[in-house]
């Protein structure tokens, strides 16, 4: 059912049936859900027959469900009833109370039996009262169809109603948005987060609740079965958000530290869909889908069906520049690179340090008093040849030139070979050729001091930022700190932004090498000044020319 409609499957043990299964049912068929039914098959005998005239094992499907009226001698008042069909369309059919030309129906009045459409035919279609059903069947499967399956002519005239639907895509990325499930309370947090709305309880609701159903579902995950990859082990959890304007976004560890979920998906299992129903009361929650186990990779459809509309959005941070984190602002490197904190008084040997690094920019520039990439390569690699994380002292650097040469080759794209590129090759010519072209306003290809001095300032306060995150000083960060890490450098990245530069940056294992934390924060300045500079007005729009678009993204 699934498959052919696109809907959300819900499906019941009837042996462990919630009370309230049979108005689950009626709001299903109001709505035009697609409803199966099933016996547990004999295993020794194919679709055996039950003295009710029942086939275990069989596909039948719910046509209707509806209280109909009854009036007895002693009494009248509504029964619960259902009706079922047998696929195979013939005289095999239910043989019990509310079967066809059951003593029952005397009992029913002759408009009601018109109103349902009662025929005792041999069509496999019969009736059941909803306790019989819950007896002898084992399995339901409700599949809730999307809003747009049913037309507008089809629900004119009609007591049908369509379910509230919010649909959102995303990805597990490792290191990144691949949390996993509530154990890693540490990276839990960096999983997509969705936040939702329920302002309306359902109509004649008792309790003032809303009814939402909730499915997580894999993609691809055919295609992946053929290449012998098993579907991913999911489930999500919702948290209830009591003063959502105060909270951050997303929300951090220390929310999920002392916050219990108010719902969850029953289990973690490893099926393309997992699906589940609440009653909640109207409020402001968030929905956040997970793997299993943290580092697990791949794609996800979460779909949110609810009676009344429900307002649902990524509870994620908006891409733009932030504050800068207090903590590099006040280290000797880590001058701040925007106007809007206080440049802090160099100490007396950063001076120094500045004055030979001018001198030596001097020596290297010539007459001209402008660099090239590879000038700039050089003049960078002289002024920070202690400083990079990991850099070797100047007793061995005969030793590790003569390794890296060897490495850098053989071993590139190991973890042993991008420790060399990092420590002791110092910038790459990517990165320096990028800097250039983000300070180059004339478009030259070439620095003056004065854009050097600039670049000085950023290049400093993003390898105090790294500093604060390598704790470890491997001169690698892991991808899950890249957030915030960049978040300390200024900048608030959303987890789409934040996949795509973990695919760009991170090596296999989930790592982001200083140079590769370079390159990144410098595309990510050049980016923000260039889009910045067409829309002065900070109307979050900027326009381009199709040159002008291709002359700034080649050229950055």
């Amino acid at each position: 059912m699934e498959d052919f409609t696109g809907g959300v499957t819900e499906m019941y043990e009837l042996n462990q049936a919630p009370p309230n299964l049979y108005r689950i049912m009626l709001k299903a068929y109001e709505r035009s859900s697609l409803m199966g039914c099933s016996i547990e098959p004999d295993p020794n005998v194919l679709e055996a027959h039950t003295s009710e005239g029942l086939i275990k094992g069989h596909a039948y499907s719910i046509t209707r469900v509806k209280y109909v009226d009854i009036q007895t001698p002693r009494s009248s008042g509504k029964i619960p009833l259902v009706r079922v069909r047998n696929p195979w369309g013939n005289e095999a059919e239910w043989n019990g109370p509310w079967g066809d030309k059951s003593p029952e129906w005397r009992f029913i009045p002759d408009e009601e039996k018109e109103e349902i459409g009662l025929t005792f035919d041999d069509d496999g279609e019969f009736w059941m009262s909803y306790k019989d059903f819950q007896t002898h069947f084992s399995r339901l499967e409700i599949c809730n169809l999307n809003p747009d399956s049913l037309s507008e002519e089809e629900m004119l005239g009609s007591d049908k109603r369509k379910w509230e639907m919010s649909m959102f895509e995303g990805e597990w990325v490792r290191g990144v948005t691949a949390g996993g499930c509530r154990n890693y309370l540490e990276t839990f947090w960096h999983n997509p987060q969705y936040r939702i709305t329920l302002e309306d309880p359902d109509d004649e609701d008792e309790d003032n609740k809303c009814t939402v159903i909730v499915g997580l579902m894999q993609k691809n995950h055919r295609s992946q079965r053929r290449m012998g990859m098993e579907c991913l082990t999911i489930g999500f959890a919702m948290y209830h958000l009591q003063d959502p304007d105060n909270l951050p976004k997303p929300l951090d560890l220390n929310f999920f530290k002392y916050n219990a979920s108010v719902a969850r998906s029953p289990s973690f299992i490893n099926l393309r869909e997992v699906s589940c129903r609440f009653k909640l009361p109207p409020g402001v929650y968030c929905i956040v889908p997970s793997t299993f186990e943290a580092n697990e990779e791949g794609e996800f459809i979460l779909r949110v069906f609810s009676e009344h509309t429900n307002n649902m959005e990524e509870n994620d941070e908006e891409v733009g520049l932030g504050a800068v984190d207090e903590r590099v602002c006040d280290t000797p490197d880590g001058s701040p690179h925007d106007k809007r904190h206080v440049a802090n008084q160099p100490e007396p040997e950063e001076e120094k340090t500045q004055d030979k690094v001018k001198e030596f920019f001097q020596k290297i520039a010539g007459e001209d008093m402008e660099v090239d990439w590879m000038e700039l390569k050089e003049i960078l690699d002289y002024a920070m040849r202690n400083e990079l994380p990991g850099r070797s002292s100047s007793q061995d650097s005969v030793i590790t030139m003569i390794l890296s040469v060897l490495c850098g080759v053989v071993c590139r794209d190991t973890p042993l070979g991008q420790a060399f590129e990092t420590k002791n090759e110092g910038f790459s010519k990517d990165v320096c050729r990028s800097m250039v072209a983000m300070m180059d306003v004339d478009r030259s290809g070439k620095l003056g001091f004065e854009e050097f001095k600039a670049l000085w300032v950023d290049i400093r306060h993003w390898k105090a930022v790294f500093k604060l995150y390598d704790k470890d000083g491997s001169g690698c960060l892991s991808a899950f700190e890249l957030r915030q890490a960049l978040n300390s450098a200024g900048y608030r990245l959303n987890n789409h932004v934040l996949n795509i530069l973990a695919h760009r940056y991170s090596t296999k294992n989930g790592m982001i090498t200083f140079d590769d934390y370079m390159m990144c924060a410098v595309r990510l300045k050049a980016m923000i000044d260039i889009f910045h500079e067409r829309d002065p007005d900070n109307t979050n729009t900027a326009t381009f020319t199709l040159e002008e678009w291709v002359e700034k993204t080649l050229y950055s």
